[in-house]
Parts: structure tokens; C-alpha cells; sequence
């Protein structure tokens, strides 16, 4: 048999810093331009990790994890990962830039203007991330071994819409997976955002895919209502309130939710788990609850929504990065580009 030889392109690529995009609490995400030959240039969204994270294997192996998960998840609902690169210790995740809001900005518009979401487009928005947590929860690695992912961290955050009315999940950074480390498998610290997650995540006991369907009944409960869920900034008593406190009447908060909506909700929000629907049934009976309305939800009305929302939002011009900013220190990724601009003016005297 004939052996098949492999082939290596090293990358002399580099990235231009656009903006700063978010800062969370492992990384800060950047706008940025993925430079290559011949003028090259391709917006990518850079997520770098924090220095102080850097300097602690366990972090540092969480990151790698993410980026190498995630480089596998491809799904129209998810966003994708494009490169994990480390320069001197920095470690940084390419991925696909997402052009529009998140579902946190979305929620705000709607505060802001007094306005309700449409339900059946909150329906949708939902089930199309149960479309990705059902692909991510069942993902099958090359070796055979279905990897039980959890995503940990399903919240408005992490759920964008592209200006044409598509849902991307975002943000693997604390998954759990039987390939990745877990820093809070010692019970003395939480990840994850403490007011979106489930029971069992928030008394550190294990949890498996029903925890994402949890959370994502607190984001649909935010969707609908405009108003969190919990809310308890104090950990202990946020927990108390995810975990043992009665639930707030539904119909209270969401006077006009119809039967079959308040249905699908209140299965996503029981405290038992095995109570909870799948990903996958949760995504069918919302599917099927939105084909039951008029207007149809679809992405051609979300798209026409946003645009209601946001008039001209997509035209901003970019803001340029702050030279004081603490981002900027991350200019290890330019040598690259220096690097080759002195092979193109090589070329061009003719060496």
C-alpha cells in the first residue's frame, strides 16, 4: 500500500486590529483584517486570550479546547472557527465575523423603543439555536465517540443575528466535553453566566445537554417578557433563585404568551432534568408553533425587523482602535505583515 505524503504551507499571514468588540472573562474579541499575499483581506473576528489567563495551563488548555472543538462544529448555526495561532505565549482564535447584533442588543432595542418582540419571531430566533446545541450535543468525533458536548453558556450574548436574519451561536469557551479539561470540575468555582444557568449547573453538580435546554428557556422567558428571568447579582441567592425558589407566574410576566408557547417553555424550564425536552424536540415544537402563526417567521422577516430596529446600523463606519487601549499591547501579530512587506518591495527592486 502506498504510503500518502502530506504537505505543510506555513502561514506568514498577519492580522490588523479593527476595533474591540467585547471583553469577556477569558478573552476580548476584536474586529480585525486576516492579511495574506497579493492584497489579501478577509474580516475575521480575534479573540485573544487575557494575559492573566495565559499564564495558567488549565485556561490556557480551555482555549486550545475551544478552538479545536469548535474548528469541528460546522453548522450553518454556529459560528465557525477559522485558525488557532499563538505568538509568544498569546494565544488568539480566528473566526468568522458575524455583521449584526446580539440577542442582548436586541433585547435592549426593544426596551429602549417600548416595543414587544414579536413572539413568533422569538419563537424562531430560539429554535434555530436548537438546531446548533442539537448538532453540538449529538457531534460524533472521527474516531467513532459521540463527544457529549455542553455548551455552559447559552445566553442572549452569545446568540447573534446576522443583518439578514440568520441565528449563529457563538462561544465554546466553556464547553464541556469528554476531550476538554473543566476548571470547575473541583466544585469551587462556577462558569458560566450565573443568572442563565440551570439547577444542577449552579449547585456544581454534573450536568449534560438538558443544562443548554434550561438556559435557553431563560433566554425565550427574556425574549418574550423583556425582562431577565433571574436576576440576583448576590451568587448564593442567585442561586437559591435558579434553584429552589418557586418560579414566577408565566402568564404575569408574558400576559399574552399563547398555550402552545407557554407549553414549550415551561417543559425547557423544569428543574428536573430529564423532564426537559432535547435540543432537537425542542426545535420541532417551536418550528411547528411558528408555522401555526401569521406572519410566518422566517429570516426575511427577522431581516426586515432588524432593519425597523436598527435603521442604518450596518452602515457605521468603523470606529479605529484606541492606541491607549490595553489591546493595542497585543501587536505581536504584526511582524507578519512587516515581514511581508519587505519580500514585496524585495520583489519589486527586482533582489
Amino acid at each position: 500500500m502506498a504510503r500518502t505524503r502530506h504537505t505543510t504551507l506555513d502561514y506568514a499571514g498577519s492580522f490588523r486590529l479593527l476595533r474591540k468588540i467585547a471583553s469577556g472573562g477569558m478573552a476580548t474579541v476584536y474586529e480585525a483584517e486576516q492579511l495574506g499575499p497579493a492584497g489579501f483581506s478577509k474580516r475575521v473576528a480575534l479573540k485573544v486570550i487575557h494575559p492573566h489567563y495565559a499564564a495558567e495551563r488549565e485556561w490556557v488548555q480551555l482555549f486550545i479546547d475551544e478552538a479545536t472543538l469548535s474548528a469541528d462544529l460546522m453548522h450553518t448555526n454556529i459560528v465557525q472557527t477559522h485558525q488557532l495561532g499563538e505568538v509568544n505565549g498569546s494565544y488568539y482564535i480566528a473566526m468568522e465575523y458575524i455583521r449584526g447584533p446580539t440577542l442582548r442588543t436586541l433585547i435592549e432595542r426593544h426596551r429602549e423603543l417600548g416595543r414587544p418582540l414579536p413572539h413568533s419571531l422569538a419563537a424562531h430566533m430560539v429554535s434555530r439555536v436548537c438546531r446548533a446545541l442539537d448538532f453540538a450535543h449529538n457531534f460524533v468525533a472521527a474516531d467513532g465517540r459521540c463527544l457529549d458536548i455542553v455548551h455552559r453558556d447559552v445566553a442572549p450574548g452569545n446568540i447573534m443575528v446576522t443583518w439578514d436574519g440568520h441565528i449563529k451561536l457563538a462561544d465554546f469557551g466553556i464547553h464541556k466535553a469528554l476531550t476538554s479539561a473543566d476548571p470547575s470540575a473541583d466544585g469551587k468555582r462556577l462558569v458560566g453566566k450565573k443568572n442563565y444557568m440551570s439547577p444542577e449547573q449552579g449547585l456544581a453538580l454534573d450536568v449534560d445537554d438538558r443544562s443548554d435546554i434550561f438556559s435557553l428557556g431563560v433566554v425565550l422567558w427574556e425574549l418574550l417578557a423583556l425582562e431577565p428571568l433571574f436576576d440576583e447579582e448576590v451568587t448564593e441567592l442567585a442561586i437559591d433563585e435558579i434553584a429552589v425558589l418557586p418560579l414566577p407566574p408565566m402568564r404575569e410576566r408574558i400576559p399574552n404568551i399563547e398555550p402552545a408557547l407557554e407549553a414549550i417553555l415551561a417543559g425547557a424550564l423544569d428543574r428536573e432534568p430529564v423532564r426537559r425536552p432535547t435540543a432537537g424536540a425542542m426545535g420541532r415544537a417551536l418550528d411547528a408553533w411558528c408555522e401555526s402563526q401569521r406572519p410566518i417567521a422566517n429570516p426575511d422577516r427577522l431581516q426586515e425587523h432588524l432593519a425597523a430596529l436598527f435603521p442604518n446600523t450596518h452602515r457605521r463606519p468603523l470606529a479605529a482602535l484606541d492606541e491607549t487601549d490595553e489591546a493595542t499591547r497585543f501587536t505581536n501579530l504584526r511582524p507578519g505583515l512587516r515581514h511581508q512587506g519587505k519580500r514585496l518591495l524585495a520583489r519589486l527592486l527586482g533582489r
